[in-house]
């Protein structure tokens, strides 16, 4: 049986499982990562970049690369029942980041090369074929290239490994839900038409009494080449429900994919002018489940990604609630490999499920109404994934004088980011980001002008306690006004508000503190801040109480 003190298995390469186990790896977690592909899958599934997953992939120090692969998606043109276009622009909402489009290759090929960057590769063709657990670690069996078979034993399994994930089969775990009624039509295509770069192009014919015939063409990075995708006719949709698993969802490789004529035949009907499709590289069927598992753990056995929640792919949130998943589930297991209480795993089901279901629901029902009814600007909000908020989980504490509900940033959201924030003697301005970016919490403490004896002797407390701590990792920030004189506090990264945006995002009071966590959530938020606060949350954290106590204003 092989042992070679590797603490977590990784089953499954596509983007989720990528973003696992680089995340362990960064956090200091030694990890191994397979899959049962020889090679990564060439199509162009997954496109959408949400702004969420582009703030992820910042503080993975990957955002870069990944955008030059892409293009930006700057908006919609859409035409109804042949009448004139519509264009619709994306809004930023003033997020650090926009939509980007980038073909599913591309995002795998960097995030694999990020992860080789920690000397971890991936292993194919390899296969998970029995797993059994007890309460010290997972004992597994794999499927190697040359068919033999290899034990092996871990600490953690996660499976990232899609619909029909193999961890969660092996865990038992019930993935409930049904199939969409509906089969479609995927192609890799140039169009010969006027769009400007990184628009969107759809047509529509709504339906009263079933699904609107539409066609919607994704842009790719390369000039004038689009991802379609439309209805299939019925001939084509009883094969592929007939050569398809109830599970059945994603590309339909075991089929022959439609000719280029059966695409442009719908092309033709839905559009006003002759939109003219070419050079054909791939085409799929393509089926879709729509399933939410009833747990998301099984002792020391995780699922996330596909393996957890499958739906429609409206607003291109499946790929990136996944990746979300994993960046939660990551710095969680680090931290409990690291000393941590085993509890804090409990909090990955807890936060994450929810978000997995209303995925689900909310892409089930746009997907049902496709075409009745324009997209509404919350809705386009809430598909930039910055509103997901853990604000009822045990991770997220308030200690405060007036209501929560009036505050800007409450315990459980996403920290906002924000520019000008100036440090003594260097030149050039930062983010907020490029200050919490890092593998561990970030005590942010705004202090105004930073002059009275009591705030001097509470960053000094702060400043001992942290030094002193062993678990978590906590690093401590001070923000003051622009014309705050400061004076220099060791083991404290101290900058100036210098355009106010910090002040206008948090819209702090003076010794206001918030707890950013690691996956650049608001863990605590105290107005005041106190030492007694962070110690007992980051103690919590690191489990040496009896859980976090429920955020109370």
């Amino acid at each position: 049986m092989r042992n070679a003190s590797l603490e977590v298995l990784v089953v499954g390469a596509g983007p989720v499982g990528l973003t696992m186990a680089a995340e362990l790896a960064r956090h200091g977690v030694s990890c191994r990562i397979i899959d049962r592909l020889s090679n990564p899958l060439p199509y162009c599934r997954a496109i959408g970049i949400t702004p969420r997953t582009l703030e992820v992939w910042d503080d993975m120090g990957i955002a870069n690369p990944l955008i030059d692969a892409g293009l930006w998606i700057v908006g919609t043109r859409s035409f109804l029942n042949h009448s004139p276009a519509q264009d619709v622009q994306n809004d930023l909402f003033g997020l650090p980041y926009g939509h980007l489009g980038i073909p599913q290759p591309e995002t795998e090929r960097i995030l694999a090369e990020h992860l080789a960057s920690f000397g971890i590769a991936v292993e194919r063709p390899v296969t998970l074929t029995s797993l059994k657990q007890d309460s010290q670690r997972v004992q597994v069996e794999l499927l190697l290239p040359d068919n033999s078979k290899e034990a092996a034993v871990f600490r953690y399994v996660v499976g990232c490994d899609g619909a029909h994930s193999a961890v969660r089969r092996l865990s038992e775990i019930p993935f409930e839900g049904d199939q969409f009624p509906f089969t479609f039509m995927l192609g890799d295509v140039v169009l010969d038409c006027d769009l400007p770069r990184g628009m969107v192009l759809r047509a529509i014919r709504p339906n009263e009494n079933g699904a609107p015939d539409f066609l919607v063409a994704i842009p790719l990075p390369e000039r004038n080449r689009y991802r379609v995708s439309m209805l299939a006719p019925n001939t084509l949709a009883l094969q592929a429900k007939a050569a398809s698993s109830d599970l059945a969802h994603g590309l339909q490789t075991e089929l022959p994919g439609p000719a280029l004529e059966e695409l442009q035949v719908v092309a033709d009907r839905l559009f006003p002018q002759k939109l003219q499709m070419s050079d054909l590289r791939w085409s799929s069927l393509f089926r879709i489940s729509m399933r939410l598992a009833a747990r998301y753990r099984e002792g020391r056995a995780f699922i996330a990604g596909d393996a957890a929640h499958i739906h429609p792919p409206t607003g291109g949130q499946g790929m990136n609630t996944g990746i979300q998943d994993a960046y939660n589930l990551a710095w969680k297991i680090a931290q409990v490999l690291q000393g941590a209480s085993p509890d804090l795993l409990d909090t990955y089901e807890a936060e994450r499920r929810p978000v997995g279901a209303d995925v689900v629901s909310r892409t089930r029902t746009q997907s049902e109404q496709f075409g009745r009814k324009q997209t509404a600007q919350e809705e386009r909000l809430t598909e930039t994934q910055v509103l997901v908020n853990y604000r009822t989980s045990r991770l997220s504490r308030e200690s405060v004088s007036e209501s929560s509900e009036s505050l800007r940033v409450q315990a459980g959201d996403r920290a906002p980011d924000c520019s000008g924030l100036v440090r003594a003697n260097i030149r050039y301005p930062f983010r907020l980001f490029d200050i919490t970016r890092g593998v561990s919490h970030v005590i942010l403490l705004y202090l105004a002008k930073f002059a009275e004896p009591g705030q001097i002797e509470l960053v000094e407390k702060l400043s001992q306690k942290l030094t002193d701590a062993q678990r978590p990792r906590c690093r401590l920030v001070l923000i003051t006004s622009p014309d705050a004189q400061p004076r220099d506090v060791i083991g404290a990264t101290i900058l100036k508000d210098s355009t106010g945006e910090f002040s206008s995002a948090y819209m702090p009071e003076v010794n206001t503190g918030y707890i950013i966590r690691p996956d650049g959530y608001v863990g605590y938020h105290g107005r005041p801040l106190t030492v007694h606060g962070v110690d007992d949350y980051l103690a919590a954290v690191a489990g040496s109480e009896q859980g976090v106590q429920e955020k109370s204003a």
